[in-house]
């Protein structure tokens, strides 16, 4: 997965947005509205490495991003660049099928595609079939796009994906060992002892 890095000390999505020119706000205004009103109710929308970001929280996936876990996984990145805006649609990397499909619409659309590995770089709203973006968007649901990110992880690290999963959910269940050890030792306290009871069941 790439590192999104174009950063903002903007503190939430309404001041990044302040802060830009008009021009430029109603454009990603319009692209943000877009991805919004399309995407699963699993992601989130925040500031995310400087910039606005969709991505799976903490949650849903408490394993968060592979190159810094203290984030949660993005999902998709909008910025406002020095010469252009960029539209990250994190799937489109490595994933051939996703791609293919947005560059074919993009052309049926009659619109250039400046396209990068999962980066679209556009100067107007102009440039953007929304309705393909919105299609997009749709197409990958946060279940699919865990699993594909999951796949991803897999061929980078040849670490298999049940491997990976048991080491998340032997967290929780090392958070309830307390509960499960207190119950016991509070009856024995009652019986007088731990070697008590003992005597009873033999």
């Amino acid at each position: 997965m790439l590192t999104l890095d174009m950063q903002s000390k903007a503190k939430s999505v309404t001041d990044y947005l302040k802060a830009l020119p008009d021009d430029r706000r109603a454009a990603l205004n319009a692209v943000r509205e877009v991805v919004n009103a399309n995407v699963d109710a699993n992601v989130e929308e925040g500031m995310s490495y400087g910039m606005i970001g969709w991505y799976i929280p903490h949650r849903i996936y408490p394993q968060g991003y592979h190159c810094d876990p203290k984030q949660p996984l993005p999902y998709a990145g909008l910025a406002s660049q020095k010469n252009y805006i960029s539209l990250y649609l994190m799937w489109t990397y490595g994933d051939s099928e996703a791609e293919t499909w947005l560059r074919e619409q993009w052309q049926k659309a009659g619109l250039k595609l400046d396209m990068g590995k999962c980066c679209i770089r556009f100067k107007s709203i102009d440039d953007v079939p929304l309705d393909i973006v919105a299609k997009a968007v749709q197409r990958m649901p946060a279940k699919k796009f865990l699993a594909y990110y999951e796949s991803m992880l897999d061929s980078r690290t040849g670490k298999p994906k049940s491997q990976r999963e048991s080491v998340a959910i032997a967290k929780p269940k090392a958070k309830t060992k307390p509960k499960a050890v207190t119950k016991p030792k509070a009856a024995a306290a009652k019986s007088g002892g731990t070697k008590k009871p003992a005597a009873k069941k033999a």
